[in-house]
C-alpha cells in the first residue's frame, strides 16, 4: 500500500481516477443530401466527441458536406461505407475492429459492459419527419412521411452488425450518440439516465409542438438539444405552413 506521508506523489497517482478509454462514434448518413437538421445534429456529435476524447467519423458523403456542416473537419467526413471501413466479417483470417450496430430491434439492450466488447458504435443518419406544429402535421403526414420513420436501420442491419437497443422511444440522432457515449464510456446504465420523453417546445406565444422523440434531461429540466435546434424547428414549421398554403 502506498503511504500518504512517505510517498505524496505515487499516493496522488495511486488514487486517481483510470482514464476514460476512448471509442469511435460513427454515422452512416442514409439520405442523398445533407440538410441543416442533419447538418446541426452532426456538428453537435463532432463536438461532444472531442470533448469526450473520443472519434467522431461521417461516413457515406461527400466531403463537399463539410462546406453545408461547418464545424465538421475533412477527417471527421469520409465518402466511404462503413463496411469499407469498418468489415464486419472476417477478411484474410483477421477480423476488423469490433463495431455495434445500435439497432431499434435487436435483442440486447446496450450495457456498460459492451464498452470492453466494443471499439465503435454505429448510428443511421437520417433526416426523417420534421417536427411540424402539430395540427399542421396531421395534415401533412401523408404528403410527407410517417411519423415514426421507417425502419431506415434495417439497411445497416443487413450489413452483418451485432446489435445492441437503447430502449423502446425512439431518439435523435444525437441523443441517442449522447445516450450510447454515457453507458459505454461513463458506465451508467441505461436505465438509470434521466430522460424527457415527447417535450413540448414553445415556438412563440401562440404556437407550440411536441417532439416525438426521446432525449437527455438536461439540468434545467429540459430536453438536452444542439445549439440552434429551436430556431431551426421555427423556421422548419414557418417553411412547412407556408408551403402548404401555396400547394
Amino acid at each position: 500500500m502506498t503511504d500518504a506521508s512517505t510517498h505524496p506523489a505515487e499516493f496522488v497517482k495511486a488514487q486517481q481516477t483510470p482514464e476514460k478509454k476512448s471509442f469511435m462514434f460513427i454515422i452512416e448518413h442514409l439520405d442523398p443530401e445533407l440538410g441543416d437538421w442533419s447538418a446541426l445534429e452532426y456538428r453537435t456529435i463532432a463536438k461532444e466527441c472531442r470533448e469526450t476524447k473520443n472519434q467522431f467519423i461521417l461516413c457515406s458523403v461527400l466531403q463537399d458536406f463539410v462546406v453545408k456542416a461547418e464545424g465538421l473537419s475533412l477527417g471527421d467526413v469520409v465518402a466511404k461505407r462503413v463496411e469499407e471501413l469498418f468489415p464486419p466479417e472476417e477478411r484474410d483470417g483477421r477480423r476488423g475492429r469490433r463495431v455495434c450496430l445500435l439497432d431499434p430491434q435487436a435483442k440486447k439492450e446496450l450495457s456498460p459492459e459492451d464498452g470492453d466488447l466494443f471499439e465503435g458504435f454505429l448510428f443511421g443518419g437520417i433526416l426523417g419527419m420534421r417536427p411540424l406544429p402539430f395540427l399542421l402535421s396531421l395534415v401533412l403526414v401523408s404528403l410527407i412521411g410517417d411519423d415514426p420513420p421507417r425502419d431506415r436501420t434495417s439497411e445497416l442491419r443487413k450489413k452483418g452488425y451485432e446489435g445492441r437497443r437503447l430502449g423502446p422511444v425512439q431518439m435523435t440522432t444525437d441523443t441517442a450518440v449522447r445516450v450510447t457515449r454515457m453507458v459505454v464510456q461513463d458506465k451508467i446504465l441505461l436505465e438509470e439516465i434521466p430522460y424527457v420523453d415527447f417535450p413540448e417546445l414553445k415556438l412563440d406565444e401562440h404556437e407550440s409542438t411536441e417532439m416525438p422523440f426521446r432525449y437527455v434531461k438536461g439540468e434545467d429540466g429540459g430536453p438536452v438539444m444542439p445549439d440552434g435546434m429551436i430556431e431551426l424547428i421555427k423556421k422548419d414549421a414557418d417553411k412547412g405552413f407556408d408551403d402548404f398554403l401555396q400547394s
